[in-house]
C-alpha cells in the first residue's frame, strides 16, 4: 500500500473533530484530555474547546473524580444540523464504535 505524503494529503474527511472526540469519549468515559488529543491528532486546547462545545450543545457533561475528568454522554441529543435530523447521538456512536463485519470476498 502506498503511504500518502502530507503534500497529498486529502483534503476533506468524512468526520468533524468534534465527532472524533465524542467516539473517543463514547469509548472511554473516563479518557483524559491528552489521550483524546493524541487519538484525534488535535492539539489539547482544540480538545478542550470541542468538549465546551458538546457540553453546551447539551451532548456531554463531565464530573470531577480527583484530580481526573469522569465524562457522561446525553444519548437521546438529537442532531444539530436539519439533514441530519432524527438520529440521536446515541444512534451515531453506535454506528461509529461497532466494528463492521471482516470483508468477504466474493467468488
Amino acid at each position: 500500500m502506498e503511504e500518502v505524503s502530507a503534500a497529498r494529503a486529502p483534503q476533506w474527511t468524512f468526520l468533524t473533530n468534534h465527532a472524533r472526540v465524542l467516539v473517543q469519549i463514547a469509548r472511554d468515559p473516563g479518557i483524559r484530555v491528552r489521550d483524546i488529543a493524541s487519538r484525534c491528532l488535535l492539539t489539547e486546547r482544540a480538545v478542550l474547546r470541542i468538549i465546551a462545545d458538546l457540553e453546551k450543545g447539551g451532548y456531554l457533561s463531565h464530573t470531577r473524580a480527583g484530580r481526573h475528568n469522569r465524562y457522561r454522554l446525553v444519548p437521546g441529543t438529537r442532531l444539530r444540523h436539519p439533514a441530519d435530523a432524527g438520529p440521536t447521538v446515541a444512534e451515531l456512536l453506535t454506528a461509529l464504535t461497532t466494528r463492521p463485519p471482516p470483508e468477504t470476498t466474493g467468488a
